[in-house]
């Protein structure tokens, strides 16, 4: 089975190749956009004409969700645009695509965990351009897994745990909201559930929500990354209010993973217990 792995230079790509090795059997080719532009559907089309893809997992993303405020048409882009060209090609070549999308589709105005029929409501440019790449390949194509996740983590790249531990090593006090609640995730958790839809062949095709287990808010998941670290800094609990960004952010956006759970028969770990895992690497 071969497949192709676009944005392998991001956090959840290089997770990907970390599960990888435990899966010979599987041949994986990793690209970012100087292998493969994503947005120029001429190469895209070149590529998989030139190779005979089982599985397309696209990592790739633009990500920046406040900077997302002013450089719409980019953001757009590469997490819409670029998506469409990817299911055309998929679609013309008989590929499975997995696509990964985010919590930030939802408003976060609804009380308990979001299910895949719950009706998305973006509330900023990066959740507009990500429902909209949803959109394409819904339209365009049958064989596909689009995965929603949330707060993902891990030992690399940029992103909430390794940005907590930078601020710590030059601040004694750091401010973190404390009214906004979701999941943290795991990026190797979501590897493997995305290595396991393909070395199982799956064709239980659709839209999906995973997650780690459990609830909490930007301001515990702090706490709870420095009491691993042993970190002494002093983390204050303030409102959203406090803390204005160019993008809004949902209030709650936790996900339903019971669809996910039952097609792959999968039990998802605690957040709490993946993080210790993540923070064994992180210096």
């Amino acid at each position: 089975m071969k497949i192709l792995i676009t944005g392998a230079d991001g956090q959840l790509g290089k997770s990907i190749q970390d599960v990888a090795k435990e899966h010979p059997k599987l041949e994986f080719v990793y690209t970012d956009y100087r292998e493969l532009d994503i947005t120029d559907p001429k190469k895209i089309d070149s590529f998989f004409e030139g190779n005979k893809f089982d599985f397309c997992v696209n990592c790739a993303a633009y990500t920046m969700v406040d900077k997302a405020e002013s450089e719409a048409d980019w953001a757009f882009q590469l997490n819409a645009e670029a998506v469409g060209h990817l299911a055309t090609a998929c679609k013309k070549y008989d590929v499975s695509l997995i696509h990964i999308s985010t919590d930030f589709v939802f408003d976060g105005a609804k009380k308990s965990p979001y299910t895949e029929e719950d009706i998305p409501n973006p509330m900023n440019v990066y959740g507009l351009s990500k429902l909209k790449g949803e959109q394409y390949i819904q339209n365009r194509m049958v064989k596909y897994f689009i995965i929603r996740t949330s707060w993902l983590y891990s030992e690399y790249g940029n992103n909430f745990v390794k940005s907590m531990l930078r601020l710590a090593k030059d601040r004694d006090a750091i401010n973190v909201v404390n009214d906004q609640m979701g999941s943290p995730t795991n990026a190797t958790d979501l590897a493997k559930v995305i290595v396991q839809l393909m070395e199982e062949n799956s064709n239980k095709y659709g839209l999906y929500h995973y997650r780690n287990m459990g609830e909490t808010s930007w301001y515990d998941f702090a706490r709870a990354i420095y009491d691993e670290k042993k970190v002494t800094v002093t983390v204050r609990p303030i409102p959203s209010i406090e803390y204005p960004t160019p993008a809004k952010r949902p209030k709650y956006s936790v996900m339903d993973t019971s669809k996910i759970k039952e097609a792959l028969q999968i039990e998802i770990p605690f957040w709490g217990e993946s993080l210790k895992k993540t923070c064994k690497n992180c210096a």
